[in-house]
């Protein structure tokens, strides 16, 4: 991956650097490409065929260019200067040449023989050079033989790749012991192979192609200084921190302790089979199916998940696997959102009950909707304006299934016990909580789920404090309906108020501990940024439930299969209103100038999307009486799809693709999406085991548990400022 280096970056990377270009014209490409990082006024101007100096005083940087169109003797007394103890070494030298050569000497062997000769006698300079700075051959480009110009005909692909062999051949160390230090500058030449007919005159490079390279070599420089997130080559892989290496042991352990229980099980087990009496066929004594112990789901629970953690740790921080830049393109996005889509519809079922936003229609929405981002996110298409506020309305439309779904609940059970409540917080934070210890992520980095889990709390918060209104209290007096109405009020004026006050929201969640949660690089601005941008729709949802519940208790819905929700004339009035509703709101995200403006507008206008798809699907009851199985299955894992893709689908923190089969992405793309439905599975299964043994519903158990988790996370905390301070 290449990470595409700003200015001030670029600065503050090369500050107090001298770096030096030796070489032919097309050296001098390279060196006007990689200044223009630094200054894009730089001109290029002045004599072709001499030196060109460059300097920013202000960041104290200093790039030259050095006139040696051939490898001779002049260019090996410029190099062999660099070697004396007393002269400045440049930091980087970065050198190339051969065409010259090819064009004085009209291609003749005895010129090759000649070229390598003079870098036989140049490589000793190169290579001691090397041990204190960065030293670069750039390997020639190929030509577009067909623009070349009379005089250099003589310039030919197979005589380049002659030259080529011949600088690998020597500087590569094939015939020395050790490895060379020189490093083969090999990628400008992959490019040109691509490039190269779009030249104008066969010889030189286009200008975005010498950018790239450009690009790409202040990446092989500056990577391991600043080591940008997406940027993945030339960086060391970073060092395990003390809690990563308590995470290793406990997971080892883990692994270990299920492998005894199970030998030993198996040999238990082994002894207690029954005998088969030959002659009748028959067994002597029947199997007794032993019940599996809490610990051995604790142990096979904890086994598994130290092997994904593995698999996730090698994917996105070993550096054992590659990764590749996103490039958008509206095929990448819209024919696999057609595919699914196809899948989708053929995947259909009658659903068992036929209420609006049932199970099994709600989890189909979520397995649609997490598909659709999962196809967003790696195809890169944040890009393009349009999409990225459609799939703004998705990751609203999962908030607003968290405000009715838990609202739903509440009213109907009034179940507010702690149980509840832990075990919703459990099957959140789980897994976020073990890959912010294993891939060593600030909380706040899977923004999603602080997001859910914070808006849980406030909806618990606002239905739990007295006056504890739920449906069976509100039933028996409808004045019990305006107290809800009045706490949801109340509950709105919080959101304002925080919405609107900047100051007042970053001083909350900057206490300690709260600031541990949710800072991001130093500060809480991103959490700010996300809670706000979505910040009436969980609102939206609760009042919705409100809404549809009472008017189902009072029997206004036509809820049964295959009827309209309400009577003919009102169902198709309001379709036809939720239609071009939806079709609004999609016209006028596709027409929003920048994203500043759009997410401005998105808080108080998105749950008109929400609230038209939710009655287009379920005022008629054809529509209503069926559901996609396929998105369903999805939908129930969706919370762990969209976690997992994280590190093991996409790569560098989602900045990029992991590239588990290089060469062939169609390939690549099948298995990796294979392994990730497959692990997001599975760590589904694990936390639902996991939540049945660390939270029971026992109270003074769960007390205990608490209390041990509480320790747990002292713990954490004292280690995480421990790391700081060593850190610093």
């Amino acid at each position: 991956m290449m990470h595409k280096y700003k200015i001030s970056e670029a600065k503050n990377c090369l500050v107090d650097k001298h770096i030096a270009f030796i070489g032919d014209s097309r050296i001098r490409q390279l060196f006007y490409s990689f200044v223009k990082i630094i200054n894009p006024q730089f001109k290029e101007e002045g004599n072709k065929h001499e030196n060109i100096p460059f300097e920013d005083k202000i960041a104290s940087v200093k790039v030259d260019f050095l006139w040696h169109p051939e490898v001779n003797g002049s260019m090996k007394q410029c190099i062999k200067v660099w070697t004396e103890d007393s002269i400045a070494k440049p930091h980087v030298i970065v050198a190339g040449a051969a065409t010259w050569s090819i064009k004085i000497h009209n291609g003749s062997s005895e010129a090759l023989s000649q070229y390598k000769m003079n870098i036989t006698s140049i490589a000793p300079l190169l290579e001691k050079l090397a041990k204190t700075s960065d030293v670069y051959w750039v390997l020639q480009d190929p030509v577009y033989e067909d623009l070349l110009s009379e005089n250099r005909k003589m310039i030919t692909n197979e005589k380049i790749d002659a030259y080529n062999e011949a600088a690998v051949s020597i500087l590569n160390s094939s015939t020395r012991n050790s490895k060379s230090n020189v490093k083969m500058f090999s990628v400008s030449k992959l490019i040109a192979q691509e490039t190269i007919m779009e030249s104008l005159d066969g010889l030189h490079l286009p200008e975005s192609s010498r950018e790239t390279s450009a690009m790409i070599l202040m990446n092989v420089y500056c990577n391991k200084i600043l080591k940008p997130v997406d940027g993945s080559c030339c960086q060391p892989r970073p060092p395990l921190t003390l809690i990563q290496k308590l995470a290793a042991c406990f997971f080892t352990l883990s692994i270990t302790g299920y492998l005894i229980f199970y030998i030993i099980h198996r040999n238990a087990h082994r002894k207690n089979k029954p005998c088969t009496d030959l002659e009748s066929g028959e067994e002597k004594k029947n199997i007794i199916n032993t019940p599996v112990s809490s610990l051995e789901i604790l142990l096979q629970s904890f086994c598994k998940l130290g092997l994904i953690m593995a698999y996730f740790y090698m994917c996105d921080r070993a550096n054992l696997f590659m990764k590749e830049n996103k490039f958008y393109t509206h095929s990448s996005f819209f024919i696999p959102i057609i595919y699914i889509l196809v899948l989708g519809v053929f995947y259909n079922e009658n659903t068992k009950e036929t209420k609006v936003l049932n199970r099994e229609q709600t989890d189909e929405w979520k397995g649609w909707m997490q598909l659709v981002i999962l196809i967003y996110h790696i195809s890169g298409a944040s890009t393009f304006l349009p999409v990225y506020m459609h799939i703004r309305v998705l990751v609203a439309a999962y908030l607003f299934q968290t405000g009715y779904g838990h609202f739903s609940y509440f009213w109907i059970k009034g179940d507010f016990g702690i149980h509840r409540v832990c075990q919703v917080l459990f099957r959140l934070n789980f897994l976020v909580v073990v890959l912010c210890i294993v891939m060593d992520r600030p909380y706040q980095f899977y923004y999603f789920v602080p997001l859910v889990t914070v808006w849980f709390m406030i909806i618990y918060i606002t239905l739990s404090l007295w006056p504890q209104i739920i449906q069976k209290k509100a039933n028996g007096n409808c004045f019990w309906h305006f107290g809800l109405l009045l706490k949801l009020g109340f509950l709105l004026l919080f959101i304002c108020f925080l919405a609107y006050s900047q100051g007042a929201f970053e001083k909350i969640f900057s206490l300690w501990p709260l600031s541990k949660c949710f800072e991001l690089k130093g500060n809480v601005y991103e959490w700010w940024f996300r809670w706000r941008l979505d910040r009436y729709v969980v609102f939206h949802g609760m009042l919705f439930a409100f809404i549809y519940l009472a008017l189902q208790k009072r029997q206004v819905l036509s809820e049964g299969k295959g009827e309209p929700l309400f009577s003919n004339k009102i169902s198709n009035f309001l379709l036809f209103i939720s239609v071009v509703s939806f079709l609004t709101y999609s016209i006028w995200a596709s027409s929003c100038k920048n994203k500043a403006e759009c997410n401005e507008l998105h808080p108080s206008v998105s749950v008109v999307q929400i609230l038209a798809f939710i009655l287009i699907r379920n005022i008629p009851g054809y529509a209503r009486s069926v559901y996609s199985s396929f998105f369903a299955w999805f939908g129930k894992i969706s919370l762990e799809l969209f976690i997992c893709q994280y590190h093991i689908w996409l790569a560098a923190d989602t900045r990029g693709i992991l590239v588990l089969i290089p060469g062939n992405p169609m390939l690549n793309i099948i298995v990796s999406t294979f392994i990730f439905v497959c692990v997001a599975h599975e760590i589904s299964q694990i936390t639902n085991d996991l939540a049945q043994i660390i939270i029971p519903k026992d109270n003074s158990s769960l007390l205990k548990r608490l209390a041990c988790i509480a320790a747990f996370f002292c713990g954490l905390l004292i280690l995480s400022s421990i790391q700081d301070k060593s850190k610093q």
